[in-house]
């Protein structure tokens, strides 16, 4: 007797990234894009949304899954996971979050608009999600070595939710900085362990 084969289930997890230009957004993007390749996952990545330039507003969508992927847009209420560099910019794109969906953002704000509201308002309604949170990126950075490298806190914050392995997006971190001064590679390094600490402090 043959027995047929039971259709894989497809497992996805969507991720809005968030941010402004000039804050490296689309670097983490990248790293996990490249971790996600290297575990044999399939991706899709929106086109970037936005100025890009230092200043504007950017975000972009991707869905990483076990299985091939129809669509690169992620629908409202779909999101798994919204990755912020910049406070109001998380709360920009709720409406595309899951009811139990994660938050990871940073906390310094860009002031890049004259009525930006009151920062003590932003994070109360960012931290009106059970799972939202709120990382002090660029203090963690600084003590890394390199107050640029906030991202990589950020990236390491989200690490918990990600269904990556820690050593897969260390793999694609030294990949994408391998060209650069070694010396970079480790404060970027340091500071992605930093977020994972800071994450499991929250």
């Amino acid at each position: 007797m043959t027995m047929q084969k039971q259709k894989k289930a497809q497992l996805t997890f969507d991720i809005v990234f968030a941010g402004v230009g000039g804050q490296g957004v689309l670097s983490i993007a990248s790293i996990i894009a490249r971790a996600a390749l290297i575990e044999g996952l399939y991706f899709r990545q929106s086109e970037v949304h936005g100025m890009s330039q230092r200043g504007g507003v950017v975000h972009a969508h991707m869905r990483l899954s076990n299985l091939d992927i129809a669509s690169d847009i992620i629908p409202h209420g779909g999101a798994d996971m919204i990755l912020s560099m910049e406070p109001l910019e998380s709360l920009r794109y709720m409406k595309l979050l899951k009811p139990d969906g994660i938050i990871i953002s940073g906390s310094e704000p860009v002031l890049n608009i004259p009525d930006y509201p009151d920062m003590h308002t932003v994070i109360r309604c960012i931290k009106k999600n059970s799972r939202a949170c709120v990382i002090d990126t660029l203090q963690a950075a600084e003590s890394a070595g390199n107050r640029k490298v906030n991202n990589m806190v950020l990236l390491g914050a989200a690490l918990c939710a990600l269904p990556i392995k820690k050593n897969t997006v260390e793999r694609s971190i030294r990949e994408v900085f391998a060209q650069k001064h070694h010396e970079m590679l480790i404060v970027n390094l340091r500071a992605f362990e930093l977020g994972i600490a800071l994450h499991g402090a929250a």
